[in-house]
């Protein structure tokens, strides 16, 4: 991703696959090269309360999404590096039309076991939350289907986010 038009990938999967991890390193690996990148964990463009408004809204995530990446465009950024769990089709489709910018799509795969661990080390209660939903998102299939690349986060994350940025050319 080193030409002037912008793209995006999106690195999806369930709760605990290590969207976050893989998202940082891919931006380590773009600054040491020096691209122009930004890097967007979207669960933050959607974690709120209020009264009244549904919480960690995806509809507000979009909303707040739209000038973020604008800001970043006028700074110069082409690569946008961008983590997390999409549901399905209008999920994505939401994203594709903010973003107005090719966007690939990655699935991070890991085996239960090591997502209970990865979750379980987390001192917050809501990653205990997050587990009980991977669980049940791994057994409806939810967000599978959508990716353009699917990756197995099994061995060192420098490996994984070099394997997704060869890919992405």
């Amino acid at each position: 991703m080193t030409d002037d038009a912008a793209r995006a990938v999106l690195i999806s999967g369930v709760y605990g696959s290590g969207k976050t991890s893989v998202a940082v390193e891919m931006a380590d690996i773009f600054g040491d090269r020096g691209e122009p990148y930004a890097v967007l964990d979207l669960d933050w463009l959607m974690w709120f309360h209020a009264p009244g408004y549904p919480d960690e809204d995806h509809d507000m995530m979009v909303r707040n999404l739209a000038p973020v990446v604008a800001n970043y465009r006028a700074a110069g950024v082409r690569s946008f590096v961008l983590a997390r769990a999409v549901r399905d089709r209008a999920e994505l489709a939401g994203l594709r039309s903010t973003l107005s910018m090719p966007l690939r799509v990655v699935r991070l795969t890991v085996p239960i076991d090591e997502i209970e661990r990865r979750l379980s080390t987390d001192v917050t209660a809501g990653r205990r939350d997050d587990l009980v939903v991977a669980r049940e998102w791994l057994v409806a299939g939810t967000g599978e289907g959508l990716e353009d690349l699917t990756v197995a986060n099994d061995r060192p994350v420098r490996e994984v986010a070099g394997r997704i940025i060869a890919w992405l050319g």
